[in-house]
């Protein structure tokens, strides 16, 4: 099934398609939740970066590198995504119902 790129410039993904993209290892995981939701797990390769610390960091990190946001649900890293590709990321991604997804699919979280 192909990736549709909405009206925002930035792509869903789902839990599976995240996996391949993983093994492949060509892209940067970001989670947008806060320090407390991040302490209670995250997916493995995740980086944290609160979604309020995003405008201040957002140039320290690789434009045309493959980014991929997740948060709790969805609806904070699609904000996150929304904003890379409004600022000039090539290839973002938004991780379609967050670490919740991730964990009902019975993936690894780590502390």
């Amino acid at each position: 099934m192909p990736v549709t790129m909405n009206n925002s410039g930035f792509n869903n993904i789902t839990v599976a398609e995240l996996q391949a993209k993983l093994q492949q290892g060509s892209l940067r995981l970001v989670d947008v939740r806060t320090d407390a939701e991040v302490a209670r797990g995250k997916i493995p390769q995740g980086e944290p970066l609160p979604l309020h610390l995003l405008p201040l960091r957002l140039n320290e990190m690789d434009k045309n590198a493959t980014t991929v946001f997740y948060c709790q649900m969805g609806g904070r890293s699609a904000q996150a995504a929304a904003f890379a590709a409004a600022n000039g990321f090539a290839d973002v991604y938004n991780l379609q119902g967050g670490i919740i997804a991730w964990a009902n699919a019975g993936l690894p979280l780590v502390a």
